[in-house]
C-alpha cells in the first residue's frame, strides 16, 4: 500500500478544498479479529502533522462557513441582547454572610462576593476575571468557605483539561496562602477552620483515587508533611468523592462504580479517627449516606430498584438494624434527600418529571412543592444553613426563564428572590408541550417540545432534536435564552428522553446500557421518525445534536439512518468506542466498563462493534455534519472526533458538508468565557439554519 503524505489533501494554500488526512494503517489483533485503523496516528499530539491537520480542517471550516458570518454576527447580537450583562445572582446565606455572584458588562467571568447580613458593604472574595488574566481558558471548580468565614478554598483549571489545582485565600487580608495541591476533586472543610479534606486524581487516568487530610497554611502538595493520605482506592473501576453533612458533624467518603459502591465516615469532633465503612461494597448495591440527629440515613437500592431511604444507628448500620424512613414507591425514583433541623427535602422523579417533597420530621406530614407547568425543571438551590425553616429552590421550563425562590417549608409559602432577566423576551409568545412516542418494541418515550406560537405543524417547520441517553443522566427541559433565536426563525426544539438516561428510573437506565445499548439509538431514530410522520417536521428539515456520549448517539444514528436527517452536530463526540475502551491507560476507560462493557471480553466486543460509530462508517450519503472537538479535552480526547471526520471524508458519498472544528485552547465544555461561549453557539446555530435554509 502506498501511504499518502501526512496531510495529502490539506492544501494549506487552498482552504476551499476539504483536507484529506494521511492513511497510516495501525494493525491490532483481538478475539481472532484483525483490525486496521488508518487514522490511529492522530492520537500523537506531539506529531506536527496532527496540528497541521487540525488547523487545515479549521481553515476549511472557516472558509466553508464564511458566507454565514453575517448570520453568525446577527445571532450573536441577538443572544447578547437577551442577556443582562451587568447583573447579580440571588444571594444565599451561610452563617452571618450573604454570598452571591455578579457580572459586569464586557467581562467574561463572574465576580464572587459577599456581604454581612444587614450590611451593604461588599467584599469581593474572588474576581474570576483577574484570575483568568494571561489564560485563554479559566474554569473555577470548588468554592468552599471555612465555617468561621475567614478562609476560602477554591480550585481552578487553566487549560480545559479538567485538572484543578487547590488554592487557599485569607479573606481577612486578601492574600493567598502557600497551599497548592494539584489534581484536586472534592474539597471539604473541617469545623476547626484549618483542616481540609481533599480527593485527588491519578495523573494518567484521571480517576479520583486518593483521600487526604491537609493542614492549611503549609506549603506542599500531596505526599508532603502538610497532607496525610487517609485512603487509596485501588480498584480501577471506582472513583472517590468527599462531602460533609449539612450540620457539619460528619465527613463522608463515597467510593463509587457505575453499579455499586460503599461509603466511609469520619466524625468531625475526632479528625484523627479512622475512616469507618458504613456497609461493605457488594455487587449491584448502590447506596449513599447522610447524617442527621445522631443517625445515619442510607439511600439504598437494596429491595428497591428506584431506591428507598432507611436510617441506622452509627455503631451498627448493617441491614438488620435498618429502619424504614421513605419506602419504595412504584414509578417514583428517589434521587436525593436533604436534611435540615426540622424538615427533610426529598428530590424525586415521577413520570419523567422532577418534584421536591417536604417532610416535617416531627409530624411526618409531607407535601410536594407546586409546579405550575406540565414540562419544567425543578431543583434545590444553594442551601448552606441547617437550622432553618426556609430553603431555596430553582425553577424554569422551556418557556419560563430561571427563577430562584425562597420557600417557607412550614407555611408552604414561596417568595421570588430572582428571575433571570431576558430583555425583549415574552414567554407568552412560545408554547411548550410533551408528547409520547411509541418505540419499535412498544416502549413509550417522552419528548418535550417548544416552539413559537403560530408555527405551522404541517411538516414545514425545521426542528432541532436533542438527546443524550447515557449514564442514567436525566436531561431536564430547561430554559435557554440563546435558543430563542432558533424559535423566532420558526424552528421547533425537541428534547427526547431516550433509554440509557435516568428520566424514567433505573429500568430506563438499564434499558439503554451495556448489552441493551442499541435501544438508545433505536429510540432516537423512532422519535425522529415520529416527528416526521406526525408532521412536526420533515426529514429535509430535521437537525440533530448531541455532545459527549450524546455525540456517540449522533455518530451511531447517522450511520444507521443517514436518510432521516438533514444535518447533525456532534460535539466532543465519544465515537471511537472500541479503541478507547480497549486502552485502559486513557482517562475514564476502566470506570466505564460497567456502562458500555469491557471489550476485552468477546461478547462485549462483538456487541459494541455493532454500534461504535468510527467502526461503522461506510460508503453512503451522510447528512451535513459539524463535528466540534477541543484539543485539551480529558473526557473525550480530541482525536476521537478528528478520526471520525477523517474516515467520513474518505468514505462518504455525495457532496453534503462535513466540517471539523477544533477549539485549540479549551476542553470538554468548550470556551470558558461567557462571550466566547455565545460565539460558539452562534456558529453552531448558523450551521443548522443554513442546512435547513432558515437563516432569515
Amino acid at each position: 500500500m502506498t501511504l499518502h503524505p501526512a496531510i495529502s489533501g490539506a492544501q494549506s494554500q487552498d482552504s476551499a478544498k476539504p483536507p484529506v488526512a494521511a492513511r497510516r494503517p495501525h494493525v491490532t489483533h483481538i478475539h481472532g479479529y484483525t483490525r486496521s485503523d488508518d487514522y490511529f496516528w492522530l492520537r500523537d499530539r506531539g506529531d506536527p502533522a496532527v496540528t497541521t491537520y487540525l488547523e487545515s480542517e479549521n481553515g476549511y471550516t472557516t472558509a466553508d462557513m464564511r458566507p454565514t458570518e453575517a448570520l453568525q454576527k446577527t445571532l450573536y447580537d441577538e443572544m447578547l441582547g437577551r442577556i443582562k450583562q451587568t447583573d447579580v445572582s440571588a444571594p444565599y446565606r451561610a452563617d452571618s454572610y450573604l454570598y452571591y455572584t455578579r457580572t459586569e458588562q464586557g467581562k467574561q467571568y463572574p465576580i464572587y462576593a459577599r456581604k454581612k447580613a444587614g450590611s451593604d458593604v461588599e467584599q469581593i472574595t474572588l474576581d474570576q476575571n483577574e484570575l483568568a488574566k494571561g489564560h485563554s481558558f479559566f474554569a473555577l471548580g470548588a468554592y468552599r468557605v471555612s465555617d468561621d468565614g475567614n478562609l476560602l478554598a477554591f480550585t481552578a483549571d487553566t487549560t480545559g483539561y479538567r485538572q484543578y489545582a487547590l488554592h487557599v485565600k485569607d479573606l481577612r487580608t486578601g492574600k493567598m496562602l502557600p497551599d497548592m495541591v494539584a489534581r484536586v476533586g472534592s474539597v471539604v472543610w473541617a469545623p476547626d477552620n484549618r483542616t481540609l479534606f481533599l480527593t485527588t486524581e491519578d495523573a494518567v487516568t484521571k480517576r479520583s483515587d486518593k483521600f487526604w487530610r491537609h493542614t492549611v497554611g503549609s506549603e506542599g502538595s500531596e505526599g508532603s508533611d502538610a497532607s496525610t493520605l487517609l485512603y487509596d482506592e485501588k480498584d480501577d473501576i471506582f472513583d472517590v468523592e468527599a462531602y460533609r453533612s449539612l450540620d457539619g458533624k460528619m465527613i463522608f467518603l463515597a467510593s463509587s462504580a457505575k453499579t455499586m459502591g460503599d461509603t466511609r465516615y469520619l466524625p468531625t469532633d475526632n479528625l484523627n479517627a479512622p475512616l469507618t465503612v458504613v456497609i461493605p461494597r457488594s455487587q449491584g448495591h448502590e447506596y449513599s449516606v447522610d447524617y442527621d440527629a445522631g443517625r445515619l440515613y442510607i439511600r439504598t437500592n437494596k429491595g428497591a430498584k428506584d431506591f428507598r431511604l432507611v436510617s441506622a444507628p452509627i455503631a451498627t448500620p448493617d441491614e438488620k438494624n435498618w429502619k424504614e424512613v421513605i419506602p419504595a414507591s412504584a414509578g417514583v425514583k428517589l434521587e436525593n434527600v436533604s436534611f435540615f433541623a426540622r424538615h427533610m427535602v426529598v428530590s424525586e422523579r415521577e413520570n419523567g418529571l422532577e418534584y421536591l417533597r417536604v417532610i416535617d420530621k416531627q409530624s411526618g406530614a409531607s407535601h410536594r412543592i407546586d409546579t405550575p407547568e406540565p414540562v419544567y425543571t425543578l431543583q434545590l438551590g444553594t442551601n448552606r444553613e441547617y437550622n432553618t425553616d426556609t430553603i431555596q429552590f430553582v425553577y424554569n421550563s422551556l418557556v419560563s426563564p430561571t427563577s430562584t425562590f425562597e420557600y417557607d417549608m412550614g407555611a408552604r409559602k414561596r417568595t421570588l428572590l430572582k428571575q433571570q432577566d431576558v430583555p425583549g423576551y415574552d414567554p407568552a409568545r412560545y408554547e411548550a408541550r410533551r408528547v409520547w412516542v411509541t418505540a419499535r418494541d412498544g416502549v413509550r418515550v417522552p419528548v418535550a417540545l417548544v416552539f413559537k406560537r403560530g408555527t405551522k405543524l404541517d411538516g414545514s417547520a425545521p426542528m432541532l432534536l436533542y438527546a443524550y441517553g447515557s449514564y442514567g443522566a436525566s436531561i431536564s427541559p430547561s430554559f435557554s435564552s440563546p435558543r430563542v433565536s432558533l424559535l423566532d426563525r420558526g424552528m421547533i426544539f425537541a428534547l427526547a428522553s431516550i433509554r440509557g438516561g435516568g428520566e424514567l428510573g433505573e429500568d430506563w437506565r438499564d434499558g439503554g446500557r451495556m448489552m441493551q445499548k442499541m435501544n438508545t439509538f433505536t429510540d432516537f431514530i423512532d422519535v425522529a421518525q415520529s416527528m416526521v410522520s406526525d408532521r412536526f417536521t420533515s426529514s429535509d428539515r430535521l437537525v440533530i445534536q448531541g455532545g459527549s456520549a450524546g455525540g456517540l448517539l449522533m455518530g451511531a444514528v447517522v450511520n444507521m439512518r443517514p436518510d432521516l436527517f438533514k444535518a447533525a452536530v456532534a460535539q466532543v463526540p465519544f465515537v471511537d468506542v472500541m479503541n478507547t475502551m480497549l486502552d485502559a491507560s486513557l482517562p475514564l476507560t476502566t470506570s466505564e466498563y460497567l456502562e458500555w462493557g469491557n471489550p476485552n471480553e468477546k461478547s462485549a466486543f462483538d456487541y459494541m462493534m455493532r454500534y461504535s460509530p468510527y467502526d461503522n462508517v461506510k460508503a453512503q450519503r451522510y447528512p451535513a455534519m459539524l463535528i466540534e472537538i477541543s484539543l485539551n479535552d480529558s473526557q473525550v480526547p480530541y482525536w476521537e472526533g478528528a478520526k471520525f471526520a477523517a474516515k467520513l471524508r474518505a468514505m462518504k458519498t455525495g457532496d453534503n458538508t462535513l466540517l471539523l472544528k477544533t477549539n485549540m485552547g479549551a476542553g470538554h465544555g468548550g470556551a470558558s468565557g461567557r462571550y466566547d461561549k455565545l460565539k460558539e453557539v452562534a456558529f453552531g446555530y448558523a450551521f443548522m439554519l443554513r442546512a435547513v435554509k432558515a437563516s432569515r
